[in-house]
């Protein structure tokens, strides 16, 4: 299928174009995920651990929520 064709019809809205995907290939730009170690102190980790208990979430989701939050702000 040319890629005017497909357009057509995601524009259209008529037809569910997934089956026309290959998701086994689909990928996020900017979205890889990336390790990276990072030392904290002791009280650090435990006033972490007690706000994320608090809020019922994990220790690094907290963490990238806070650093996503900080980041938007900068820019």
């Amino acid at each position: 299928m040319k890629a005017s064709e497909l357009d057509k019809k995601f524009d259209d809205g008529v037809e569910d174009i997934i089956d026309e995907l290959d998701m086994t290939t689909a990928t996020r730009p900017n979205k890889e995920q990336r390790r990276v170690n990072v030392d904290f102190p002791t009280w650090m980790v435990e006033s972490l651990d007690r706000e994320a208990s608090r809020l019922g979430v994990t220790r690094q989701s907290i963490i990238k929520i806070w650093i996503a939050e900080r980041l938007e702000k900068a820019s």
